[in-house]
């Protein structure tokens, strides 16, 4: 299985400013079930959300590249 949102790494940052998803979605302006499906990739993040998160967490291009467009290999539940 293949995913492109690292969202541990993403939670890690929000760990830091002791955000939960439901501040990160207000932030955002959207409803928290809107965010939880972008954390389980049924839906993406926009162009404008990723950069109110580089924002709101201080990231760097590096750390956005590796949040939102690193590939990643996961291992199969089954």
């Amino acid at each position: 299985m293949y995913k492109l949102l690292n969202v541990q790494l993403l939670k890690s940052k929000m760990t830091l400013y002791n955000d939960t998803q439901e501040d990160l979605a207000e932030y955002l302006g959207v409803a928290r079930y809107t965010l939880f499906n972008k954390f389980n990739e049924k839906s993406y993040f926009t162009n404008k959300e990723i950069y109110l998160i580089k924002i709101r967490y201080n990231l760097t291009d590096e750390e956005v590249i590796l949040i939102f467009f690193t590939l990643q290999v996961t291992q199969n539940a089954n």
